[in-house]
């Protein structure tokens, strides 16, 4: 049989997002600050129908004894975060205790909630940890590098079916298995996951994936049905001079995130008293913004210090394009393998025209780095980020912009505990001082591609030995760390710092087993 089919899986449950469920519930609580972080309530599960529960609001709120906090807890069950159970064992290696930590990150089919915002999937699934008690899509690539090196290929097949699963039913992969992030996506790996998978079991899973591929592929490639002129945008979709296609983040919706709504609104707001932009405007940067997994970060910003200058959508990024370039070309090789010439074909010219466009709209001869590119402006943003290193990492740099990426990396991101995500301060999560796992192995592998292992190898040394010193200390893996000053805690960003935590385990695993 060709292609991947879904489980026959009846999961009884509309999905719908809370904020449209609840309405006007849902933004009343989410306004009265009951919990101090707004994806609580977005998590919760209702104890009785939701129509119910909206006409019992109505008719009690106006009494001069009504409680807010006390009818929410008396009318939804308040999700916890994953604590696990799990005691640390800080004498055990940094690698036994990964291993060890697995089973804790993964839940079973049989296990998911009904009746809130979670979509049930089909397969077990590893799900980062902390407040994020569901599968996320482009930190499940890096959860699988340290999957591999367990020799968990099950599990890898298990979470790849899952997302085959949500393509089939929804024609995209959202942020993650929750009704409130049915609206975007994020970086698209899942090409990348395909080829993982295929490193282990043969070509033949790319043939097997191909019409997930191709459908994830029409997704972020739809330009609607007008014809529009150069430097204009559809959707996902940025339409350049001599017919070329590029790809920014988007939503589909220009409202507040459920999961982050007061900070939303708050942040509208400001944006309103400085700027001639709309609400809904600014929704839908923020929305963008957390379609890229980088939420948030002075890339986005127009001002690098203001917030509330952020414009995502006005911005084609560079390494969602180099993604998309792989896509491209992981298709062309599944047609090819599936006798499928004229699509093999197709995708093969699709591909170099997009490679050419990397270097046409994202290379800075003035500071020799890989740059996004606002497409409004027609010109380079003025944010320098690691995402310039994505290039390196799917070889679709010349070699004298190698050597030029490669001296941009030492001199302006590392730092003792590894790789600055950017050199600015602005107290976003994605900026100075903080590193991320994902990024220190895009960077890294780059670096290999290229055959500089001695900068690779002090990365790989600088990024392992903090991980490591920071599991002696606290018993804990991180979402993310402070690389400046490897005494302090990593820290920004509208929540705490998680702990878990899925793809810094993946990353470590990976790293720490090819160095030996």
């Amino acid at each position: 049989m060709f292609g991947f089919i879904a489980p026959s899986v009846t999961f009884g449950q509309a999905l719908t997002s809370p904020e449209e469920l609840f309405g006007s519930l849902f933004n009343d609580i989410q306004n009265s600050h009951i919990f101090s972080d707004s994806k609580t309530f977005a998590d919760c599960i209702p104890l009785d129908d939701p129509l119910l529960i909206i006409e019992k609001y109505y008719r009690d709120k106006n009494d001069p004894d009504f409680d807010l906090a006390d009818f929410v807890y008396q009318h939804f069950r308040i999700p916890a975060e994953i604590k696990v159970g799990f005691i640390a064992d800080t004498s055990l290696s940094t690698e036994e205790h990964i291993r060890k930590l697995w089973p804790y990150l993964t839940r079973q089919p049989e296990n998911q909630e009904r009746g809130g915002s979670l979509i049930p999937l089909p397969n077990p699934y590893v799900v980062p940890g902390g407040r994020f008690r569901e599968i996320y899509y482009w930190d499940s690539y890096f959860t699988m590098l340290g999957l591999r090196e367990c020799g968990r290929v099950d599990l890898i097949e298990n979470m790849i079916n899952n997302f085959a699963y949500l393509i089939n039913t929804f024609g995209h992969v959202p942020t993650g298995n929750r009704t409130y992030y049915l609206s975007r996506s994020q970086p698209p790996f899942f090409s990348l996951m395909i080829r993982l998978y295929s490193e282990m079991k043969g070509k033949k899973i790319l043939k097997r994936y191909l019409p997930q591929m191709q459908r994830e592929y029409d997704y972020w490639m739809d330009e609607g049905n007008s014809e529009r002129a150069d430097f204009t945008a559809h959707r996902r979709v940025v339409r350049l001079p001599n017919d070329v296609l590029l790809n920014r983040y988007w939503d589909d919706k220009s409202s507040p995130r459920p999961e982050a709504f007061k900070e939303d609104v708050e942040l509208a707001a400001l944006a309103i008293e400085s700027y001639p932009v709309s609400a809904e405007s600014i929704y839908r940067h923020l929305r963008a913004a957390a379609e890229s997994g980088w939420d948030f970060s002075s890339r986005w910003f127009e001002d690098e210090n203001d917030f509330s200058s952020i414009h995502t959508t006005d911005i084609i990024p560079v390494d969602l394009n180099c993604l998309m370039h792989h896509l491209e070309k992981t298709l062309a090789e599944a047609y090819l393998l599936n006798d499928e010439y004229e699509c093999f074909q197709l995708y093969e010219d699709k591909a170099k025209k997009r490679c050419e466009a990397v270097e046409t709209y994202f290379w800075d001869n003035n500071r020799n780095y890989y740059m996004d590119y606002n497409f409004v402006k027609k010109d380079f943003t003025k944010a320098v980020t690691l995402a310039g290193t994505f290039p390196l990492y799917f070889k679709l740099a010349k070699k004298q912009q190698s050597h030029y990426v490669r001296k941009y990396i030492r001199l302006n991101f590392m730092r003792s505990g590894g790789l600055l995500t950017t050199a600015i301060k602005t107290g976003q999560q994605w900026d100075a001082p903080n590193g991320w796992a994902p990024l220190q192995w895009i960077t890294y592998k780059g670096l290999r591609n290229y055959n500089f292992h001695k900068t690779a190898n002090e990365l790989s040394a600088e990024w392992l030995s903090l991980n490591e010193k920071e599991f002696k200390r606290t018993g804990k893996m991180m979402e993310k760390y402070n690389v400046s000053d490897t005494n302090l805690e990593a820290g920004g960003g509208e929540y705490e710092v998680q702990e878990g935590f899925g793809w810094t385990n993946g990353v470590y695993l990976r790293m720490k087993n090819r160095k030996r």
